[in-house]
């Protein structure tokens, strides 16, 4: 270990007790000494993604959400409705760790090569606990960012990316030949935007305000629909005729608007229909729900025929099915792109303890495209 390596640092905690209630403190944690294949990252930045709330936050109502402990050291305390208490059974009376992506220095390093070769790097991992001052990830599960990358510009290196970059596998893999992508104007949709434009891949955008679609014009876009204009399924349906997209992913997962999407498909898909049919078109239509943003039951109604589906997606799931040698890739092509097509954006860098402020919490909870927060755990 570096000598000046300290023995214990502060780790960011989310526990849901059984008597209903969230707590969310900071504690003093040991730093590990890194295992062989392991090394162990000072975190200088980690990203707060929606995947990272629902840990973080759980079905908590955070308008009950108050304040304890000292500035430093605050503790937040929220209650979390009874009829939720159901869904978060598995995690009661333990104090879990938040944060699923991280960049910073490798400081100490196990034994072997893979390990010893990231020694005094900056690299991005994954694998949760990056709300923390230090973390021991596996070796195999970092990235080494390329040389003047600050690990600001590589703390989003994984999710992003590796979706976007799945996003488009899949649609491949699947035999679609466009994409529709909602809450477009966000990081991700940003970047999968970008990287639609390299592949000359068709997509529609979904957005929710006209400034969201504006910004995603200005950035070359299409094809982009605003969900708030009176006009939105009109848009979409056009949209769809011009570019045959047959494939969605949801980040929303709640409300109308995946249904929407399918019955705006087989609208498109009956546009150039020859002969009727009462069981709706052949052609497949998928919707994936890869997020949560609306957490309301999912609506649809059955205006889309027999040909269709709606599931779920996640990337890691997603990744662990792909061939070793395809993944590799995938880090690969983010590394080497990640000031262009994988960039990503924040309004805000906020210290550990700072994330336990009500106010940033008002803000970084809402989840609203363009308020990306950023932890930098050794600011506090």
């Amino acid at each position: 270990m570096n000598p000046t390596t300290p023995r214990s640092a502060i780790q960011l905690r989310s526990l849901i007790r059984p008597g209903g209630e969230l707590e969310l403190s900071l504690a003093d944690v040991p730093v590990p000494a890194p295992g062989p294949d392991e090394v162990l990252l000072r975190v200088e930045a980690a990203p707060l993604n929606p995947s990272d709330l629902g840990l973080l936050f759980g079905a908590s109502d955070m308008g009950s959400a108050r304040v304890s402990g000292t500035a430093s050291r605050p503790v937040i305390t929220a209650k979390v409705p009874e009829a939720a208490m159901k869904a978060m059974a598995g995690r009661l009376g333990q104090s879990l760790p938040v944060g699923n992506e991280g960049a910073g220095v490798v400081v100490a390093a196990g034994a072997s090569p893979a390990a010893q070769a990231l020694l005094g790097k900056t690299v991005a991992a994954y694998g949760g606990a990056m709300y923390s001052q230090y973390r021991c990830v596996p070796a195999a599960d970092c990235l080494v960012l390329p040389q003047g990358t600050t690990a600001a510009q590589g703390a989003s290196s994984f999710i992003n990316p590796m979706t976007a970059l799945g996003m488009v596998a899949t649609m491949r893999r699947e035999g679609h030949k466009a994409l529709v992508h909602t809450a477009a104007a966000s990081n991700l949709g940003q970047m999968l935007n970008r990287l639609c434009q390299a592949e000359q891949i068709a997509l529609v955008n979904i957005v929710r305000k006209p400034q969201q679609a504006q910004l995603l014009r200005s950035q070359g876009a299409t094809h982009v629909c605003d969900t708030s204009s009176p006009g939105f399924m009109a848009d979409l349906v056009e949209a769809l005729v011009a570019t045959g997209a047959t494939l969605a992913f949801d980040a929303t997962g709640g409300g109308k608007l995946p249904g929407q999407i399918l019955t705006a498909m087989e609208m498109a898909l009956n546009r150039g229909a020859t002969t009727y049919s009462r069981y709706g078109s052949t052609t497949h239509k998928q919707v994936y729900l890869y997020g949560s943003l609306d957490t309301s039951p999912t609506e649809f109604h059955r205006s889309f025929g027999m040909a269709w589906a709606m599931g779920g997606w996640l990337v890691f799931n997603y990744l662990q099915r792909l061939d070793a040698a395809l993944v590799d890739s995938f880090k690969q092509r983010v590394a080497a792109e990640l000031k262009t097509t994988f960039a990503s954006h924040y309004t805000k860098q906020v210290s550990l303890a700072q994330v336990l402020s009500l106010e940033h919490i008002a803000v970084y909870g809402k989840r609203a495209t363009g308020e990306k927060y950023l932890v930098t755990p050794n600011s506090d």
